[in-house]
This record gives C-alpha cells, structure tokens and sequence, in this order.
C-alpha cells in the first residue's frame, strides 16, 4: 500500500475535511479526493461519507486510522528528528493572544532557545482563538495557545491553565462609588462608569457580569483597543472600569495606580488551551516546548 496514499487519508481522517486537509499537505482538492478514491479503490471498501460539511469516517475508516496513524507519526518523527545530532536547529511556530504570549509564554520558551544542541529557533505570531486555531489546523503554527478547546480529530488541546479575572479602575472611580454603595447595589452601582474593553461586545466585562452579578453590563465601550495591556493603561489613566488578568495587571494595583473594584467569593477564570496538530508531538521540538509550556504553568499563579 502506497505510504503517501495512507498519509492523505490519515490527514483527512483528522481534518474531517478533503479541503483542509489539502490546505496542510500544500495539494489541490481534486489530488486529495483522486487519492482517496484510489486507496478505497485498493481497499474495495468506502473510507469516509461525504457530506454537505465535510467527510466522517466510515467503520473500516475509523479501524484503519487507528491502525495506520500511530505508525505514519513515528516516521514523522524519524524524519523531523533527523538521523544525527548534527541536524540544523528546528524552527518552533507559535501562536496565541498577544498578552499570554507576550508576558508569560514567550519568556517560558525563551529558556529552551540557544545553542545546546537540544534548543529551536523561535518564531511567533499573535491572533484570536479563531484565528490560532484556523492558523494551527492550516499548518502554518506548530503549537497555538487559545481561551477555545478546539473541536474535532485534527487538533489536540491540553487545558494549560487558568487566569483569574478583576474588575479594576483608577482609585478616583472607586472613590466616586463607595465600597458600601457596591457591595449593596452591586451591578448597578456601576452603570454610570465607563468601559475600557478589548472589543465591542464587551467579551471580558460581559463574561465577569455574567459570572459575579448574574445580569449583562448596561454601559457601552468608551474606550476599545485590541491589546490588553492598552486597556490596563487606559484604566491607570482613568478612562474607566476594566475587567483584567490578575497577572497583567498585579503590579499596576501594587502601586497602587488601580484598585479592585469588587472581591466577589468566587472570582471568573478563564482556561487557556495548549493545541497542535494530532500527531506532531512525535516531533521533538514541539514535544520539549509543549512539556516545557505546561511546567511553567505550575509556576504561574
């Protein structure tokens, strides 16, 4: 059986899709689909029902991924590793949100780049989960850090850790309303207040209002900037109430220069998710990354 059929099916299998997978293995569709046709051809038996979205495996597709897959990914491995200690230092992909990635990934992984003989070199890219994840399925990421569990066969996720939410502002805002006046009001005590947010749905407001004071924010943006640490700013120069990573923001309430608003008994979390591509941790430098990401997340709290 020809191992570059057995490849694209395996591809396929993970995908859930003849269009993307011939987006990761750089072919057209039609070369997928001929591909395919040939291998059910050898085989006399249907691999995958075509759908309106899609393909799923039939019964005899799903037995042979589960044959073939483990063993097509240690070839993979056999031929990213190389055959000697003398093979050129790979090149890791990564992708996430540009806050995470900035302050807490990139630093992690900056430790295993160098020239030890067992590093990488370091490339990476900031983007939504949508867009990570799309980035990750298409091949152009080796490991994606994303707040969405990815769905379906073809990437794998490993919760990474969780980030705890505040709701912060400049102390003269925490002034203007009164400790007392929040903690018997609660929500609407702070409908006056302006919203610094990183979109315009208010996705981080919206997700603490919905978790602490069961109900939707009743205010608008006033300030909206794609970057949390530029809502951290705007917060620290008064523009208004944010809703902020304890992380990011743990220094600028060491100072003082923003203060909690509200202490709730069970503050909102967050997941983040460390995806990549089934099969790919066979490769050692996406392996060492992926075990080395998810020791530094031990650390952070």
């Amino acid at each position: 059986m020809d191992l570059a059929l057995l490849r694209t099916f395996v591809t396929v299998h993970r995908a859930g899709s003849f269009t993307r997978a011939a987006a990761l293995l750089g072919l057209s569709q039609p070369a997928v689909t001929a591909q395919i046709r040939t291998l059910e051809r050898q085989l006399g038996k249907p691999l995958f029902l075509r759908q309106a979205r899609g393909v799923t495996p039939t019964t005899i597709g799903e037995e042979l991924a589960h044959k073939a897959a483990p063993h097509l990914d240690a070839l993979v491995e056999i031929a990213e590793s190389g055959l000697d200690d003398d093979s050129a230092l790979r090149t890791l992909h990564l992708a996430g949100p540009p806050e995470f990635t900035a302050e807490r990934a990139l630093p992690a992984l900056t430790e295993l780049t160098g020239d030890d003989g067992q590093g990488f070199a370091l490339r990476a890219s900031f983007g939504t989960a949508e867009e990570t994840l799309e980035g990750l399925a298409a091949g152009h990421h080796d490991l994606a850090i994303s707040t969405a569990r990815p769905r379906g066969a073809l990437l794998t996720a490993t919760p990474l850790c969780d980030e705890e939410h505040v709701l912060v502002a400049a102390p003269r805002w925490a002034e203007r309303i009164g400790a007392e006046e929040l903690r018997l009001k609660g929500a609407p005590a702070l409908e006056d207040l302006p919203v610094v947010e990183v979109h315009e749905s208010l996705p981080l407001v919206s997700h603490y209002w919905a978790s602490v004071f069961d109900s939707r924010p009743a205010a608008s943006g006033a300030v909206v900037v794609p970057d949390l640490r530029a809502v951290l700013a705007c917060a620290v120069a008064g523009a208004g109430l944010a809703v902020l990573p304890r992380y990011l923001c743990a220094p600028a309430l060491a100072e003082g220069t923003i203060v909690t608003l509200y202490e709730p008994a069970v503050p909102p979390l967050r997941t983040y998710f460390l995806a990549v591509r089934t099969g790919t941790l066979a490769m050692p430098h996406v392996a060492r990354a992926h075990e080395w990401l998810q020791r530094a997340a031990t650390r952070w709290g």
